[in-house]
């Protein structure tokens, strides 16, 4: 945040910001990390209790020393214009292309493609990526081919604290221009959601990603246009694509794999 209000270019902001949320974001999570690489502490918990933890600690800075003389919310100064993102909007009137002014997409949506990208590669292209997936598939038989438990879940959670990390990249910099105490918006949760839809692939994750951004998007255009239809109606519309994409994945995908099987024994 530092860096947003020295730095008068946001192309020079935008890098050192990168960098500042990777490494703050996988330092807090190496903590848990540690606990459950080396005490076997749930990941779960502990992580939720950090959650805590980091909410608190928000609230003491921003009602103290980062906060705004001229406001009374917990809130900071304002970015200066250099260190505001563009959106989209800005990024595409001077090629002609009309974009809405009011939606919250801004460049950071092509970090977020980049790292989703960059996600892939790791996990398919490159042999730590393997030992993670050997990992994740069969802890045992991981370690009896020699991969290091210790290593493996503490690097996995280095890496997604640095993405969670330059996740306030977005609301920090891009929409709210400002650090505010309740920026991230239940993203956590939310994204436990998009990784099960996405059947925890990056490129699944990406398009339910995008599903659930252009409900909830949606969800406030239509309480302007139809105001019989509550953002609590978006809410049950995302607990039924979980429900049906998720959970009942799981009483589904036996019957039909089996059911396929059948099919092609018959053929043989």
């Amino acid at each position: 945040m530092l860096l947003a209000f020295n730095w008068p270019n946001w192309m020079v902001a935008l890098p050192f910001a990168i960098l500042g949320g990777g490494l703050f974001g996988a330092a807090w999570a190496f903590i848990p990390a540690y606990l459950q690489a080396k005490r076997g502490s749930h990941i779960v918990i502990t992580t939720i209790m950090f959650n805590f933890i980091g909410a608190a600690l928000m609230g003491y800075l921003l009602n103290g020393i980062l906060k705004n003389p001229n406001s009374q919310n917990a809130e900071s100064r304002a970015f200066p214009p250099g260190a505001h993102l563009p959106s989209a909007h800005e990024l595409l009137a001077p090629l002609g292309i009309e974009f809405s002014k009011s939606a919250p997409l801004n460049v950071s949506f092509i970090l977020a493609i980049i790292s989703a990208v960059g996600v892939w590669y790791l996990l398919w292209r490159t042999r730590l990526g393997y030992e993670i997936r050997a990992m994740g598939h069969n802890e045992d038989a991981a370690k009896y081919a020699g991969i290091s438990a210790t290593k493996i879940i503490i690097v996995s959670m280095l890496i997604s604290g640095a993405l969670a990390g330059m996740l306030s990249i977005n609301v920090v910099m891009g929409e709210q221009g400002r650090l505010i105490k309740e920026f991230v918006e239940g993203a956590g949760f939310i994204g436990i959601a998009v990784a099960l839809m996405g059947r925890s692939h990056p490129f699944g994750i990406v398009l339910a990603a995008l599903l659930f951004g252009m409900l909830t998007q949606g969800g406030f255009e239509l309480m302007w246009e139809m105001p019989r239809i509550s953002r609590e109606m978006v809410l049950v519309i995302q607990a039924l694509i979980i429900l049906f994409t998720g959970a009942l994945n799981y009483m589904v995908h036996e019957p039909v794999e089996r059911l396929f099987l059948r099919m092609r024994k018959r053929r043989s």
